[in-house]
């Protein structure tokens, strides 16, 4: 199962970031081989509709699931159309490391 973080940076120290559509990066998660690999957010400086356009790429990657704090309503409908599950977490303390720790721990 593979798992989209949002990331402000492009390595596991980097600090979680609670935007989907204008995150910097995208951490995907392979929970069955423990591995990580960071892409750029292409769409995080748009002018609009960042969100579907990172959804899209989302659906792309092979995302099952994608962990961030926000997720606006364009972001939610597409994501709903493409059955990636989103999970909302909003502690902007942790670092993505921690939220891979929270995904081996369930």
């Amino acid at each position: 199962m593979k798992t989209i973080i949002t990331s402000s940076g492009d390595n596991v120290n980097s600090k979680f970031d609670l935007r989907f559509g204008r995150a910097g990066w995208f951490c995907v998660y392979d929970k069955e081989t423990h591995t990580t690999n960071f892409i750029e957010n292409s769409f995080k400086n748009s002018n609009g509709g960042a969100g579907t356009k990172s959804s899209e790429m989302a659906a792309e990657l092979g995302a099952n699931q994608i962990i961030s704090g926000h997720f606006g309503p364009k972001a939610k409908d597409m994501l709903d159309k493409f059955k990636i599950q989103m999970i909302e977490l909003h502690e902007e303390e942790l670092d993505v490391k921690d939220v891979i720790l929270k995904i081996e721990n369930n």
